[in-house]
């Protein structure tokens, strides 16, 4: 009988903490190639423990749902304290701007504790939590719709939020790292977003520890552009010694 490997058990580990995963990302964070981790999964997949995706892994129970769906739920302990953390920074009637992520999403959820607050967002998840309750106005950006997460995006949207000035700003990221900074995958999103951080007296990044050390695509903002980082864990401590030279606080949510 052949030994089961102890990177089944990592990468199993791994899956249930963020959801689908690439092939290329595990072999990466293991540190071996893309094809031993085909191999390991193989036995994974005959247990019915994971299925096989183009290029990709997942839980059962995460295929048809859709990828922002599978987002919200990947690390939802350690986004659901950053949002409970951040939430605390909004008082009744206080002024904000959030983007479109699933960290933020969460963020709204929170928000329904409060009342009379004044809204702007380009994500209808987050236009439809807070608007029409407890006195609140909100102001959805107009533009092109996002299928996948159902926000608006393009110069329409950048150009409605840019006239807006609110007490906070926060954004959600899909990387940080100390030599790229924050940075995003999709240059609409890190466009948007950009432009959220211009409009805060108050500027939040929203991130949980699995996006420390990562590059993603498209640079957002330098750390300078940001007031406050909440997260989940310490940073690693190159990110760390950055943040600090900018001046940037960091606030560890506790997890409940």
């Amino acid at each position: 009988m052949t030994r089961a490997s102890p990177r089944r058990g990592e990468i199993l580990k791994l899956v249930l903490e963020r959801g689908t995963m690439a092939v290329s990302e595990l072999a990466s964070m293991l540190a071996v190639s893309e094809e031993t981790i085909r191999r390991d999964v193989r036995p994974l997949v005959a247990a019915g423990e994971v299925v096989k995706l183009h290029g990709a892994i997942a839980l059962p129970h995460d295929v048809g749902e859709a990828p922002f769906e599978r987002r919200m739920r990947a690390n939802a302990d350690a986004k659901r304290a950053i949002a409970m953390h951040a939430a605390r920074m909004i008082a009744d009637g206080d002024s904000l701007m959030l983007d479109t992520g699933t960290t933020t999403s969460i963020l709204a959820r929170e928000l329904l504790r409060k009342r009379n607050l004044t809204v702007v967002t380009n994500s209808s998840d987050i236009a439809r939590t807070l608007a029409t309750v407890n006195g609140n106005r909100v102001y959805m950006a107009g533009g092109e719709l996002n299928g996948d997460n159902g926000a608006a995006f393009g110069a329409s949207a950048v150009q409605f939020v840019s006239t807006f000035r609110v007490r906070h700003a926060f954004i959600s990221i899909a990387a940080i790292s100390a030599e790229a900074g924050p940075s995003d995958d999709y240059l609409a999103e890190a466009e948007f977003a950009r432009m959220v951080l211009s409009c805060g007296e108050r500027r939040y990044m929203l991130s949980d520890a699995s996006k420390f050390g990562r590059r993603a695509l498209i640079r957002v903002c330098g750390f300078g552009e940001i007031n406050v980082l909440i997260t989940d864990q310490a940073p690693p401590a190159s990110i760390g010694s950055v943040l600090q030279d900018a001046g940037v606080a960091i606030e560890i949510a506790q997890r409940s």
